[in-house]
């Protein structure tokens, strides 16, 4: 049931909204992506960037790059063959305008009371009820995307080196993540900004020596993404139509699932401040988050695993300590989201329950969070997959009907 749930929510109908979105913007700006390179180069000089606003990036960025940039990459490829990391790409660029006008909208419209989307659809679109909507969609998100699945996959990767029982293990993980967010949002900053570089430098450090071990397999691997992507393999076949909406459908949805461009998460955690630097800042976190960190894994996996799993990818390389190194990255990847999604969270439901201590969610945060350890993750990955598309559908009406408000820079 929850199957069919997600396949009615993800169908052509959505895919398609994501990508118009992401293609409106993109010629409404003029190919903002590449035109604002020199700015974003500039930007990363300087020392202000590297204070507040590199601290607000790796909490934007723990949220997005999560274990999603790992198994959601390998489940795309499962579900719509080497196809997918194109659409993923186009996802991923496409992407980049939304994101840009995401947080420019949240920027016109945010005050101290309302911030992010639910402050541009209230205000923008006059709709309190899709605000509201909206707001509630990102709480079950949050608990779904941003807790469970983050933590089931982390908690796979733990209990396969250390043998310890997954009750006492959801409890160390509810203490952890408690600890953290209970602190607001600048402990959320500051532990993601040590957390997630380390994290991230480490893992695309062994995925570019395993490529470059593998490198002959390169130009069929290419060949292949962009063959499977338009189905000219499957085209002789008769069934070139069906292949191609398989993979972009699975590129999409995983694209989305990993840099969350049009879910409005962005501008969520981007309103802790209004400057408008920061709608320059989500661009560089979904280049980096799908771009190089899920191209980096699709063609990992592509030229060094015959099963499609990272473990046997890395296997090649660190052998006996594939599972310790894979359990330690993947629990700073988990735990950067889990704990940048709380944020997303926390003022989601301060603004549907704004008489309630936001204390409140963070216990319940936690304690879904924690249940990831126990709950089975195919169950998990379908919630997460659902509360997505129901995030995603007014915010995106809000970008396309407000999208004579965003302006290039």
């Amino acid at each position: 049931m929850l199957e069919r749930v997600n396949n009615m929510i993800w169908g052509n109908g959505l895919v398609f909204l994501l990508l118009f979105t992401g293609v409106l913007y993109t010629f409404k700006l003029r190919f903002i992506q590449i035109r604002i390179l020199p700015k974003i180069i500039k930007k990363s000089s300087s020392k202000i960037f590297r204070g507040k606003y590199l601290r607000t990036m790796c909490m934007s960025l723990g949220a997005a790059m999560g274990t999603g940039n790992i198994v959601g990459v390998a489940s795309a490829i499962a579900i719509g063959g080497a196809g997918a990391v194109f659409w993923m790409w186009v996802s991923a660029f496409s992407g980049m305008a939304t994101v840009y006008a995401e947080n420019t909208l949240s920027m016109k419209y945010s005050d101290k009371l309302l911030k992010g989307p639910m402050a541009y659809i209230q205000k923008g679109l006059g709709s309190r009820v899709l605000a509201v909507f909206f707001a509630f969609c990102c709480i079950l998100a949050s608990f779904g995307m941003g807790g469970m699945a983050q933590i089931c996959t982390m908690s796979e990767s733990i209990l396969s080196c250390v043998n310890v029982d997954r009750v006492i293990l959801s409890f160390i993980i509810f203490a952890a993540v408690f600890s953290v967010i209970s602190g607001g949002a600048q402990r959320i900053g500051k532990a993601a900004q040590v957390l997630l570089p380390l994290a991230a430098i480490v893992y695309s450090s062994i995925c570019v020596i395993l490529i470059f071990q593998t490198r002959n397999m390169l130009p069929a691997v290419i060949k292949s993404i962009f063959c499977e992507a338009f189905g000219i393999r499957q085209a002789f076949g008769g069934l070139c139509g069906h292949t191609v909406m398989k993979s972009l459908s699975a590129g999409i949805r995983r694209g989305v699932f990993s840099n969350e461009a049009g879910l409005g998460s962005s501008p969520l955690l981007h309103s802790s401040d209004d400057s408008a630097s920061y709608a320059v800042c989500a661009m560089i976190e979904v280049f980096a988050d799908t771009i190089v960190c899920c191209t980096l894994t699709a063609v990992t996996l592509l030229c060094s695993s015959e099963d499609i799993s990272i473990r046997s990818a890395f296997a090649a390389l660190t052998g006996e300590h594939t599972d310790t190194i894979l359990a330690v990255i993947m629990t700073i990847f988990a735990f950067c989201t889990v704990i940048g999604w709380y944020y997303c969270g926390e003022t989601a439901f301060v603004h549907v329950f704004p008489n309630i201590s936001a204390k409140k969610y963070a216990f319940s945060f936690a304690f879904f969070a924690a249940l990831g350890a126990i709950i089975k993750s195919e169950y998990i990955w379908t919630l997460s997959d659902i509360f997505n598309g129901l995030m995603a559908f007014p915010n995106i009406l809000a970008l396309i009907f407000l999208s004579r408000q965003v302006h290039s820079e």
